[in-house]
């Protein structure tokens, strides 16, 4: 595994301005030997002849991930979504981390760019608040190496016999696709997962309020359903904690329209929890988002907890196979 061949795979509805920039960066990186394979749903000229276009039709990026494995030539498989772009040195760190034979993936973070408006700004700012993610923020922000059993497939390197030996992701679901396939990695193969703070990509976030809010929504809903379908990863005390907030809240409020003591107490714990979302947005450092990322943070909580609930009570989610 000094050089091996990587292809790198990128599912993709059309060609976008965000697709010709991941492109572009691709075409750059400081690697010797790599292949792209784009998966859009109707084809298109290709840019360069690294680049191989597979148009799929009308499919799910855990579908178009899974075609693309018998197309791709490399012994690794480097996914990344088609709304970010890896730094120069993305394949060059990440192959390092496969001399250990037990590592069968290494993801790394995903980083809001420079060039992303105010309120996309705003929205990584989000993610990357221990406040609002907690634990979690080493995806949003380069945080120091670990082994890890749940990652994004928006930044997630995989050697290919272990993708040919699980089947792919062999899932519709979407998101959470890469919590199915990293799940059989870690429980199912034994294999290490790596996270990696120099295995980096920029990702484009969706502005605050309304794409950022669907976008939580929906990681929420499937992340409450997970809870019963894949607890090993997703029945954790972490995920419960929005939804525990949104009940505290609702109750407390009820609560403190009838009880003197506990309507001291609400405002207490709510001044306390508001100062924290403040606090948390003056960490960005920019003034003129400092009121919407706090503000932020606290509808984050709000939506993530209502998904959560929503997706841990649902039967079956419209996209799992039968």
């Amino acid at each position: 595994m000094d050089k091996p061949k990587v292809s790198i795979v990128i599912p993709a509805k059309s060609f976008n301005k965000n697709l010709k920039e991941c492109l572009k960066h691709c075409l750059d990186l400081d690697y010797p030997d790599f292949e792209i394979i784009v998966l859009p749903d109707s084809s298109f000229n290709a840019p360069h002849p690294k680049v191989k276009v597979i148009p799929t039709g009308l499919a799910r990026p855990a579908e178009k991930r899974d075609i693309a494995l018998s197309y791709c030539k490399g012994e690794v498989l480097a996914f990344i979504d088609d709304d970010a772009y890896p730094a120069n040195d993305w394949l060059r760190n990440a192959i390092k981390y496969f001399q250990d034979s037990k590592v069968a993936a290494v993801g790394g973070p995903a980083v809001t760019p420079e060039t992303d408006g105010l309120m996309q700004k705003a929205s990584g700012l989000v993610y990357s608040s221990s406040l609002c993610s907690g634990n979690l923020a080493f995806r949003y922000v380069p945080k120091k190496q670990r082994e890890v059993d749940d990652y994004p497939s928006c930044n997630l390197i995989v050697r290919k016999s272990i993708l040919e030996e699980i089947g792919g992701f062999d899932t519709n679901f979407w998101p959470g696709e890469d919590t199915k396939l990293c799940l059989q990695i870690t429980n199912d193969l034994r294999q290490k997962i790596i996270y990696a703070p120099d295995v980096l990509v920029y990702h484009h976030r969706r502005p605050l309020f309304a794409p950022h809010l669907k976008q939580v929504w929906r990681y929420a809903l499937h992340r409450g359903y997970f809870a019963k379908k894949f607890p090993q990863t997703s029945l954790r005390v972490t995920y419960f904690i929005p939804t525990l907030f949104v009940l505290g809240l609702i109750f407390g409020l009820i609560a403190a329209w009838f009880n003197p003591i506990s309507r001291i107490l609400c405002i207490a714990v709510l001044a306390i929890y508001l100062f924290s979302a403040l606090l948390a947005g003056l960490q960005g450092r920019n003034p003129r988002i400092v009121l919407a990322v706090s503000l932020g943070i606290v509808v984050t909580h709000i939506c993530y907890g209502l998904g959560f609930l929503k997706g841990l009570f649902s039967r079956r989610l419209k996209e799992e196979k039968i």
